[in-house]
């Protein structure tokens, strides 16, 4: 009884925390392109951004950024930080030293860091760590098939937005009596309303009809009845926007089915989680399909279903399309239209002509072959 009360103490204390503050970042109504204004301000100079290369083959996908953006003549200036739990390289003091960094810069881009399954005394990953101290709420994948690589479903355009800051990875948990483990899932109000309202001003702002609200409300009724409440208030604000609901298994099955009746989705952690990495199954798998996270101060640019693909690492095979897509990404959100067209034109270029892929994409080339053909396209007569 006494753990459970510890628990259920440290859960209502998290409950409180959550809710100081949390209508004041609504209200600022953090949608993707307004978060980081101050820098973007600046119409002249070189835009410094963080980096954490990550694990797994992040090191090498943050290479062939570079290489590109130096090939496009982008004018950004990378503050490189290495955070891995795997490498030994991870502690409070590096954590701070990327939160640092990310309070003068505002914007970064990073690679997946890996988080061990063993359990060595602390609960939450460095990586769920330093989203939590940037608050960074809303993770947004656009899920969008490319042209020239087929798969099953093509033409596919669908946004998920995914709460993730608490949910089921809130990080607590304890073992009540022996052998039986008691993990709890936290959903409050004003963290369901700020993604719901970030979910409908992002359909706003990006010209979409539709917002989906996926749940479990019929099972865990209070949790995330909830997060279903919310929403539907949420939507009642936006009529002009389309509302309905869908619950997460018939969501899974309605997606591999028929993805195109899909706009905009959101979710609770979890859900989020398992959908990204489903929809990007869909359009050709991890490797092309870009993502981003977002407080109402920063902005984290990073792949759409976080892999580090281990198995790769060092053989010069890992498929750049992801991470160069979210590059490109960010310089759009850096106001940086003309390098950001540049590169996302030159990527889709090479796999619409289809004569330069990876194997991941059913075809031969190696990462650097990729990268060539993708400064090719920069420039047709780039190093002649």
């Amino acid at each position: 009884m006494a753990a459970i009360s510890g628990v259920r103490a440290v859960a209502g204390a998290l409950l409180r925390a959550q809710g100081r503050g949390a209508w004041r970042t609504l209200s600022t109504s953090a949608t993707p392109q307004q978060t980081t204004r101050r820098q973007t301000e600046k119409p002249e100079g070189v835009f410094k951004v963080t980096m954490l290369p990550g694990d797994g083959v992040g090191p090498e996908l943050m290479h062939s950024v570079k290489e590109v953006f130096k090939a496009a003549g982008v004018p950004v200036e990378f503050d490189e930080h290495h955070l891995s739990e795997v490498q030994n390289m991870a502690s409070e003091l590096k954590l701070d030293e990327v939160v640092d960094s990310m309070k003068e810069s505002k914007v970064a881009i990073i690679g997946k860091i890996h988080t061990p399954m063993e359990y060595k005394g602390e609960l939450a990953s460095y990586d769920m760590r330093l989203r939590r101290k940037l608050d960074l709420f809303a993770n947004v994948v656009h899920v969008n098939s490319l042209p020239g690589y087929k798969t099953r479903h093509n033409n596919l355009d669908l946004v998920i937005i995914r709460e993730q800051t608490e949910g089921e990875y809130s990080s607590l948990e304890h073992e009540s009596v022996k052998g039986v483990i008691e993990c709890l899932k936290i959903i409050t109000r004003d963290k369901s309303q700020r993604i719901a309202k970030f979910a409908f001003d992002y359909a706003t702002k990006k010209g979409r009809s539709k917002v989906t609200a996926v749940h479990k409300a019929n099972i865990m009724k209070l949790g995330d009845g909830l997060f279903l409440q919310c929403c539907e208030e949420v939507a009642e604000l936006y009529p002009k926007i389309k509302f309905d609901t869908m619950i997460i298994d018939n969501c899974c099955m309605q997606l591999v089915q028929d993805p195109h009746q899909f706009d905009v989705l959101v979710m609770p952690n979890l859900y989020g989680n398992i959908i990204d990495n489903l929809a990007a199954g869909l359009v050709g798998g991890a490797g092309v399909v870009p993502g981003e996270s977002y407080s109402a101060e920063y902005a984290v640019f990073e792949m759409g279903a976080r892999h580090p693909f281990a198995q790769a690492v060092g053989r010069n095979i890992a498929n750049p399309t992801a991470m160069l897509l979210s590059a490109a990404n960010m310089l759009r959100h850096l106001n940086l239209e003309h390098h950001s067209n540049m590169i996302s034109d030159a990527v889709k270029r090479v796999i619409k002509v289809g004569k330069v892929r990876t194997r991941d994409m059913g075809g031969y080339s190696t990462t650097s072959d990729f990268i060539k053909s993708v400064i090719d396209n920069l420039h047709p007569h780039y190093g002649v």
